[in-house]
């Protein structure tokens, strides 16, 4: 033991050397960079805001589309805008045989709301301001403008709202979408006459509504600090804990943090990328199940005293019929932890091959008969024993059962649900269930080589046994994401049930489900939390009492800490090959978050 710890000490010592060069380098860039954005940002003014339609609300009901109006950077100013919300790109130069853009118009057919990019070399070709003229009469048009004033008084005419920035780079390109979608506030007003329209004075304020995306020194927190992430995660490759991961830190509301490490599996040459879509496994609980709850407890269709036969009227005749729904979101409902219903498959139950007989899709070349889970799965646990009523017992079935429970009270299927009420309107674009339905197989993070039960490499359905011959959509797994996504739902709670001008949850609400609710565990209502046991160092050693999320058994978990406006996501494939411990046994999650906290301390 004291040779590892020595071996430990020699290693962190060897990097802190190796850092002392580079990431002072990169301190120092950070700096510039800051500098560099905080200069764009006093140059950049919001005008015609009259309506309030900047920043955008309601993204729901919007279909975005980009158009670049011969503008240089619109690949930068798209990939940051996409960060928001689903954007379809268009530019003007794929169109040169046009003469007046109408072809252009007529492929804006399914758009309602148009950001269109145009800098001051090209703000006064005609075609383009009779296009923006045109285009604004049917849609929604916000029009950016980078460079020099003057361009402005080429758009006296217009009455949509204009984002002006006096730069015309990439790093002004990055920052504009921010001000359109609400990750930074507008402040400024034009400081001289450009035209009749634009004078001195001209210029609305605006509110900080989403996500800034940004360097950690905008939030005080040094680069140096976060350094030390990179080795820890070349550390859990290397030692095989898992092929790749990502890693993203928000602080008071900015991403000062996303990096990908790795590959998709061990013997690939594709890497991890941000963007990239994971498994959740069990953060599905609390990113899914859990809000829809905590929506029908808020509309006052559910209420946590009421017994689960109320709501489902096939457990009235079964153990669970008087247990509490409180009792069942705390894991104190007597529960067994959960039942391997694959062990219980035989020949006659699944086909290699779709029918009407095989409806249920599980992988690739497997699908199990139809009603198997109506008529198999859900009396095995509806009827399964109850044993440790009002202890703590973590169980699957819990949230089974609040699946069920959500369904028959919206009348919606669970993924339906959140999706509407949640990851749309939240901006969320990848997250759901059933992601091979939406996505390329190349998108999604390969989770393990199944070979005893499904027989194939696993690839957008759902790790989770119980959860695949459900179909892919339970309450307790299933779901699917980015680490953005997971960024923006964890900030919309962190800020207390409000995020992008629209309001999810009462803030009292968010406080209630993510305390300490039970006098027998440390758990919220759904929410896992910070363990009082300063022996167990859960979820991290520097963690504070306020921190509440989940982790999931493929290597992912999620924390918040409002003592330190922190979200915290980590997103790995540790199941592949096949399952192995060492992502916990290293406690790579948790050392991540320590870096994390202790950044955030050492910045106080």
């Amino acid at each position: 033991m004291k040779r590892n710890r020595l071996f430990i000490l020699a290693t962190a010592s060897f990097f802190n050397v190796l850092c002392l060069g580079a990431c002072a380098q990169e301190h120092s860039s950070n700096e510039k960079k800051l500098s560099v954005a905080n200069s764009i940002s006093r140059s950049t003014v919001v005008l015609n805001n009259q309506d309030s339609i900047i920043p955008l609300k309601s993204l729901d009901k919007k279909n975005i589309a980009s158009v670049s109006l011969s503008f240089a950077y619109s690949a930068v100013f798209d990939s940051l805008a996409n960060k928001y919300d689903k954007i379809t790109s268009f530019s003007a130069d794929s169109y040169k045989d046009s003469v007046n853009l109408y072809d252009l118009e007529d492929d804006l057919k399914y758009f309602n709301t148009v950001l269109i990019c145009v800098d001051d070399q090209n703000s006064n070709n005609a075609k383009f301001i009779n296009f923006i003229n045109s285009i604004s009469k049917t849609k929604n048009v916000i029009l950016s403008v980078f460079g020099n004033g003057t361009a402005l008084k080429s758009f006296d005419a217009i009455q949509t709202p204009v984002v002006w920035t006096a730069q015309n780079n990439a790093d002004a390109a990055a920052i504009v979408p921010q001000y359109i979608f609400g990750g930074i506030s507008a402040e400024n007003k034009l400081t001289k006459a450009y035209s009749a329209r634009y004078t001195i004075g001209s210029g609305f304020k605006t509110a900080k509504t989403r996500l800034k995306y940004t360097v950690p020194e905008d939030a005080g927190v040094n680069s140096n600090s976060l350094k030390e992430i990179d080795a820890i995660a070349s550390e859990a490759i290397n030692q095989k804990a898992t092929p790749g991961l990502v890693v993203l830190v928000a602080k008071d509301g900015k991403v000062i943090f996303n990096k990908a490490y790795g590959t998709h599996t061990y013997d690939s040459n594709m890497p991890d990328k941000v963007t990239d879509i994971f498994d959740l496994a069990s953060v599905t609980k609390v990113t899914a199940t859990t809000p829809s709850v905590m929506r029908l407890f808020e509309e006052g269709k559910l209420k946590l005293d009421t017994n689960i036969g109320a709501y489902i009227p096939k457990a009235r005749t079964t153990p669970m019929n008087n247990i509490q729904v409180r009792e069942v979101m705390l894991h104190q409902a007597g529960f067994i932890p959960y039942i391997p219903f694959h062990n219980y498959i035989k020949a006659g139950d699944y086909s290699r091959d779709s029918s009407a007989a095989f409806p249920t899709k599980v992988a690739d070349n497997y699908y199990i008969r139809k009603g198997f889970f109506k008529d198999f799965m859900w009396p095995k646990m509806l009827n399964s024993p109850i044993k440790t009523r009002g202890k703590y017992v973590y169980s699957d079935i819990s949230m089974y059962v609040m699946k069920d429970i959500v369904e028959h009270i919206s009348e919606e299927p669970l993924n339906d649900y959140a999706y509407q009420n949640f990851y749309k309107p939240l901006g969320m674009q990848t997250a759901g269930f059933l992601p091979r339905n939406r996505f390329k197989a190349d998108q999604i993070i390969p989770t393990e080589m199944d070979t005893y039960f499904r027989k194939t490499l696993l690839v957008g359905y759902v790790h989770d046994q119980g959860a695949g011959l459900a179909g892919g959509v339970s309450g307790h797994a299933g779901l699917f994401a980015s680490a953005n996504d997971l960024a923006i739902i964890y900030q919309m709670l962190l800020n207390r049930g409000s995020y992008g001008g629209e309001e999810y949850f009462k803030a009292q609400t968010v406080d209630m489900f993510t305390s300490k609710q039970s006098n027998v565990s440390r758990r919220g209502l759904g929410f896992d939390r910070w363990d009082p046991d300063t022996a167990k160092h859960y979820p991290s050693v520097y963690a504070s009492p306020q921190t509440y999320g989940h982790t999931g058994y493929t290597g992912t978990c999620v924390w918040v800490d409002p003592s330190r406006g922190l979200v915290y996501v980590f997103l790995s494939n540790r199941v592949n090959p096949t399952v192995s411990d060492k992502l916990s046994d290293l406690r790579i999650r948790g050392r991540i978050q320590d870096v994390v906290n202790k950044a955030i301390d050492e910045a106080k």
